[in-house]
């Protein structure tokens, strides 16, 4: 009887202590957080029409962070384009991580609330070498994009970027970057191809039927510049109706007026002069040129043309009314454009910069490679449900998988990339100096002029 009680009273005193440790008694607990849920991927049609992946409810999920950006040539003769690229960059990274989207115009292009973005930069000072540095030191921190400044360091970095397979944006445009394909994804049409649209208008209004029109390369004496400067640019110019003449090339900042280049293409009687210039070369250029009476509307008609580097944005809010009759081609749109894309840069401004604002027109280049780097890892984690990305995911299930990507109007047209196709529009838009303003003069297609495989 007495055992029995004993064991009833041990009965009782387990009971009560499991109980106790039930409700949370004690003080100290074990407890196991609970796993993070993951809905089934579902699939759902987006504003261009085509579909979306998506991945885990993000109110679940694990906080990831997310970098972008990568090297910027801060000091040399691309320090002011490339700190209002840096400064788009900047202001756009806020933004989306307040906003959640990816753009005003994109209110299903959602960004998962776990994600953050945090922007990354270097000064590569225009130097193949440094870039190469910033670049390592990035990726050993998780970088899955990146960002290219000038033709050297996309070359420098075009065989490492398909060995690493990571995706780049650009503001350069090196025809290069296309023979054969890589990885460095473009705004603007290669430089050739920009060549081809100005040298295609100057045709469609040239009026002489008594002979061809006479064609030169005016250009800078850099990679840059000579970046045209491949047979198949000249087998072009000749195939459509020019007789080339030769080049001439210009310093990338020169020291003292280009007279003596500009002497020449008189001397051969040069209709139409094409280059690739930074404002810092074309601007001294044209105003020597207007000294010495050479212009489509001065004694000795020619016409300039430069690709996109030379933005009429910058030109003619320096030069005015001296700079009218230069081509520039594969720009964005005017800063006073009646579009969204100009819109959402007003407002990044006015919230994020209003007593600082940046008015060179490539802080909406820092936008556009902002949106293009946060849309391929966006899409990329969409696609990967939520799990640990690699640069090969972002590559494959970011990047080539933008499609009809519309920068609000920045762009002539809109973005579509591919495996084997990091070139992004497909026209090149054309804007002339008039009256001291920007004038648009329409669009023509690409021409895929690339140098021959070696």
């Amino acid at each position: 009887m007495k055992r029995n009680c004993i064991a009833t009273l041990l009965l009782l005193a387990v009971l009560a202590f499991a109980g106790l440790v039930a409700c949370g008694g004690g003080e100290e607990t074990t407890t196991t957080a609970a796993p993070v849920t993951t809905a089934p991927p579902s699939t759902t049609e987006t504003a261009g029409g085509g579909t979306e992946t998506s991945g885990p409810p993000s109110t679940t999920a694990e906080p990831v962070t997310f970098l972008v950006g990568g090297t910027f040539a801060l000091t040399g003769a691309y320090a002011e384009d490339c700190a209002a690229v840096l400064a788009g960059f900047e202001d756009y990274v806020k933004w989306v991580n307040e906003n959640k989207i990816v753009a005003p115009w994109y209110p299903d292009k959602r960004v998962p609330d776990n994600v953050t973005y945090e922007l990354k930069w270097g000064d590569d000072a225009l130097s193949p070498d440094k870039c190469l540095t910033i670049y390592e030191d990035f990726k050993s921190q998780g970088m899955l994009v990146q960002r290219v400044t000038g033709s050297p360091e996309g070359m420098a970095l075009k065989d490492l970027l398909i060995k690493d397979m990571i995706g780049a944006t650009s503001q350069s445009m090196s025809p290069a970057y296309l023979m054969p394909p890589g990885n460095i994804f473009t705004t603007a049409p290669i430089y050739t191809d920009q060549m081809a649209a100005i040298a295609e208008w100057f045709l469609d209004n040239w009026k002489d039927t008594s002979r061809k029109p006479r064609v030169a390369y005016l250009t800078a004496d850099s990679t840059l510049g000579r970046n045209i400067v491949i047979p198949e640019m000249r087998a072009y110019l000749e195939k459509i109706g020019f007789e080339f003449v030769g080049e001439q090339y210009v310093p990338m900042v020169p020291t003292a007026p280009p007279t003596t280049q500009l002497a020449w293409l008189k001397k051969n009687k040069v209709d139409l002069a094409v280059g690739v210039m930074i404002n810092a070369g074309s601007q001294p250029t044209i105003k020597e040129a207007v000294r010495l009476g050479m212009g489509p509307h001065l004694d000795y008609k020619i016409t300039f043309g430069f690709a996109n580097p030379a933005h009429l944005h910058i030109f003619v809010r320096d030069m005015g009314e001296t700079g009218d009759g230069v081509v520039v081609s594969g720009d964005v749109c005017a800063q006073d454009a009646d579009v969204d894309g100009i819109k959402f840069a007003n407002m990044l401004q006015d919230t994020y910069r209003p007593d600082k604002r940046n008015d060179n027109v490539m802080y909406l280049d820092g936008i556009i490679e902002g949106m293009i780097q946060v849309e391929a890892l966006r899409l990329a984690y969409l696609a990967a449900g939520g799990a640990k990305l690699t640069s090969e995911d972002v590559l494959k299930k970011g990047f080539w998988q933008i499609k009809d990507f519309d920068t609000g109007g920045l762009l002539v047209t809109k973005l579509t990339f591919g495996e084997g196709d990091p070139q992004g529009v497909d026209q090149v838009r054309l804007q002339q100096a008039q009256g001291g303003k920007i004038v648009e003069l329409g669009a023509y297609p690409l021409r895929n002029i690339l140098p021959a495989a070696k």
